[in-house]
């Protein structure tokens, strides 16, 4: 997932009876960050570098780019047998599935069986026969998950799988609920397109734009948060171009290739992990179905740009008939 909302608001000036305080750093091949309101300055500070900690955390477990994550160690072995992971781990990668199987496999972290041979550093994208090799190893049901032993098994040879679509929602998501822990009720927590609010900003919602997926420095719309999570998926950060096609990180799992027809989507609602795993679904169900899908999801919400730059809106933020 990638940034794609710009936080339009200042930092309050510290005063006697509290200060913001924040921090952020680069991880996640993306921008993480934390902004909260405590009344003792320290201990506030503490507590930014607590979450950007857990970030750290997240991050060298589930880093498919890091060879001694966990998650890279279940890449190289787990086609040979179920390994054992973390329990962390392990519920992620169920919560995967399960929006895996609720999707129809929209959402499948299986794509990096194709994956992970495009680099959007170096420009380097899979032949068409690359893809149709690896092509049957996309598929969530060639996880093989034993919820008692606590073990994951792959049934494909082939099979890599990457969170990529999901764990900065998750990290953002577990920076909160450390904070409210905490007796922090006024925060903002970021990872690239994904950001997860605590409570307001002292009387006023935070309020946060949606990048235009055309240009870096414009908004398409700006939406007031209150305790809530909104994750943005746009083909914009990652990718590069070749013979006029923008080749993007956002793959269809049904093709192997970019997702076309979409330029970003953008989804509100009370749980960051899950904002962030829809974002990616929508973005490959398209307009039509991914608001029909978000349907049946009554506690959120999207916003969705197709490639001819239109604006679509499920129901609770369509806006009102002229």
């Amino acid at each position: 997932m990638v940034l794609a909302a710009s936080l339009l608001c200042s930092t309050a000036t510290p005063s006697a009876w509290g200060a913001w305080v924040g921090d952020g750093e680069d991880l996640m091949g993306t921008r993480v960050s934390v902004e909260l309101w405590h009344e003792d300055e320290a201990q506030g500070q503490a507590l930014v570098q607590r979450v950007l900690a857990e970030y750290r955390r997240i991050d060298a477990s589930m880093s498919t780019y890091k060879a001694d994550s966990e998650i890279s160690m279940i890449n190289r072995t787990a086609a040979f047998g179920p390994v054992v992971a973390g329990e962390e781990l392990f519920n992620l990668i169920s919560r995967s599935v399960e929006l895996s199987t609720l999707s129809a496999g929209a959402f499948d972290i299986t794509y990096e069986s194709v994956g992970y041979l495009y680099d959007f550093r170096v420009r380097r994208r899979p032949s068409q026969s690359e893809i149709d090799i690896r092509l049957a190893a996309i598929d969530y049901r060639h996880i093989v998950l034993d919820p008692a032993a606590g073990t994951v098994a792959f049934a494909h040879p082939e099979v890599r799988i990457n969170l990529g679509g999901i764990a900065k929602g998750y990290a953002v998501e577990r920076g909160a609920a450390l904070l409210q822990a905490a007796g922090v009720t006024h925060a903002l927590l970021n990872a690239g397109g994904d950001t997860r609010v605590l409570g307001d900003r002292r009387g006023q919602p935070w309020i946060v734009g949606i990048r235009h997926p055309r240009a870096a420095d414009q908004v398409v719309t700006r939406l007031p948060l209150v305790d809530e999570a909104i994750s943005t998926s746009g083909d914009y950060e990652r990718f590069f171009e070749d013979a006029g096609r923008r080749y993007h990180h956002i793959i269809n799992p049904m093709t192997g290739s970019p997702t076309e027809g979409i330029l970003s989507v953008t989804v509100i609602g009370p749980d960051a992990t899950l904002t962030d795993g829809l974002s990616t679904t929508l973005f490959v169900l398209g307009v039509e179905r991914g608001l029909e899908f978000i349907r049946t999801l009554p506690e959120y919400e999207a916003i969705i740009v197709d490639a001819a730059g239109r604006l679509s809106y499920s129901d609770g933020l369509a806006p009102p008939a002229d």
